[in-house]
């Protein structure tokens, strides 16, 4: 039984540099050791899937609950290292052999990381306990921190940002011949960068999987894109949830359930043979796998956006920038990490919704076509055109793409 820690999380973005942060990349390589992991069949669980805050306390109580306090359960926390050195490491605890952590550091070796050195760490002030928590506090669990490059030197940054699935891969396989699982070479685990037009559900349509194992092998919790973003994309299969049902609950509409799953309305209508849109408690809605879906893509809801780089000047406010893209503070603070309000001028902010001069626009209740081409100081010709809108009809939470400052 293995327990995958994902380093850091939330307002502990870990250590930096060279343009990358720990605790996104130790969600990566964690990410992928599950589903490997899952795919040999050995029990797994992970402390964090998503971009959560955990104190130590939280994260040490998360092992001990997952499988239970047992010499047969391992605990891999994935970190990346700083001070500028080169090289992947392995700290055990003092309760373990260090025949796993060399093993890994070899496998790691022969996958092209350089390599320095094995080895236990303890309290200067007690050296019967380890130094780190993740090992001191964890119980008879086999605990050890795989650091698997210094995210502040060029050469391990390039190579982790790109071969950290190699790195994952040759722990997998370390960990395997060591405690004896059958191993065998990964089902394709790809990636996809996403494009102008693409949507949760066109992607998975295209790669025979479903909108539901796009977001949970990536941790989304909403079905907003970037474009240029890169998604983990299983080859090997339709999701385990492609078919289900959803119980309709108090205060769900067709509307809200679309959202919730990623798939257009008018095909939730039609494979469910519904003639209108009212639905009960209790209805039983089944929800279609991308394979059985056949509609137009422009139909469907789901933001597709590009970020824009926006430098903070002399005078700039959270609200003035928000005010200018007509983007929420919480959208600008959540895409940048923020943990405050307070703005250095030169700064750079990617604007989430924004593409270049074009930004996303959710139509409300009330709007209308020359409504929002005056607010845009455009016009309703070019809403119609950048859209492909055949008609002056708007629907509610629908997203318009909109010209930025056009004058016509």
């Amino acid at each position: 039984m293995i327990i995958i820690d994902s380093g850091h999380g939330g307002i502990d973005s870990g250590a930096t540099g060279n343009g990358l942060k720990e605790k996104d990349y130790t969600l990566l390589i964690s990410n992928y050791l599950y589903e490997r992991f899952k795919e040999l069949g050995i029990p797994v669980k992970m402390t964090r899937t998503t971009d959560e805050t955990l104190t130590p306390n939280e994260r040490v109580n998360r092992i001990l609950n997952a499988f239970g306090n047992s010499k047969d359960v391992l605990v891999i926390s994935n970190h990346l290292n700083a001070g500028g050195a080169e090289g992947a490491e392995v700290i055990y605890a003092i309760r373990n052999e260090d025949t796993l952590s060399k093993n890994i550091l070899n496998e790691l070796s022969l996958a092209g990381q350089v390599v320095r050195k094995a080895y236990q760490r303890r309290l200067p002030n007690d050296n019967t306990k380890d130094y780190y928590f993740i090992h001191r506090n964890t119980g008879n669990l086999e605990s050890i921190i795989v650091e698997y490059g210094f995210i502040d030197n060029i050469n391990d940054a390039n190579k982790i940002k790109n071969n950290y699935k190699k790195y994952a891969e040759a722990v997998v396989k370390a960990v395997a011949k060591t405690k004896g699982f059958n191993y065998k070479e990964p089902t394709t685990l790809d990636r996809y960068t996403v494009q102008r037009g693409d949507t949760l559900w066109s992607i998975a349509k295209k790669l025979n999987t479903s909108v539901n194992e796009l977001k949970r092998i990536n941790n989304l919790n909403n079905n907003l894109l970037y474009i240029n973003q890169e998604l983990i994309v299983p080859t090997y299969s339709l999701a385990e949830d492609s078919n289900i049902t959803y119980i309709v609950k108090k205060g769900d509409t067709l509307y809200s359930i679309s959202k919730e799953y990623g798939i257009p309305i008018d095909d939730l209508k039609q494979y469910n043979n519904l003639t209108t849109d009212f639905l009960s408690p209790g209805n039983i809605i089944k929800i279609p796998s991308s394979d059985q879906i056949i509609t137009n893509e422009k139909e469907q809801e789901m933001v597709i956006a590009e970020g824009s780089i926006y430098e903070v000047k002399k005078g700039d406010t959270l609200y003035s920038i928000s005010k200018e893209y007509n983007v929420p503070i919480n959208d600008i603070i959540n895409q940048n990490n923020l943990t405050s309000d307070i703005l250095k001028v030169g700064s750079k902010l990617l604007i989430p919704g924004v593409i270049n001069d074009i930004q996303i626009y959710t139509v409300q209740k009330g709007d209308s076509l020359w409504s929002i081409s005056k607010k845009f100081n455009t016009s309703i010709d070019n809403i119609k055109n950048l859209n492909n809108l055949d008609s002056d009809i708007l629907v509610i939470g629908s997203n318009l793409q909109i010209k930025k400052n056009t004058n016509n």
